[in-house]
């Protein structure tokens, strides 16, 4: 099993602390972990299946 810090996880998803909180609060988002006194991540694994169970964006029409 793989932490991740918030810098990855923003990285990774790109999405803001605030709304990773949000998401989170509604148990739309993987829970983040305490791994030491003042430290908390997420796994890294629970993150990519978050992003693989995303729907793809059709796009349709001409560019």
């Amino acid at each position: 099993m793989k932490f991740l810090l918030f810098p990855k996880v923003k990285e990774k998803v790109g999405l803001s602390r605030s709304t990773l909180w949000r998401l989170e609060k509604k148990g739309l988002f993987p829970q983040r972990r305490k791994i030491g006194i003042n430290r908390i991540a997420w796994v890294e694994s629970e993150i990519d299946e978050w992003i693989n169970d995303r729907p793809a964006v059709k796009l349709g029409g001409t560019l």
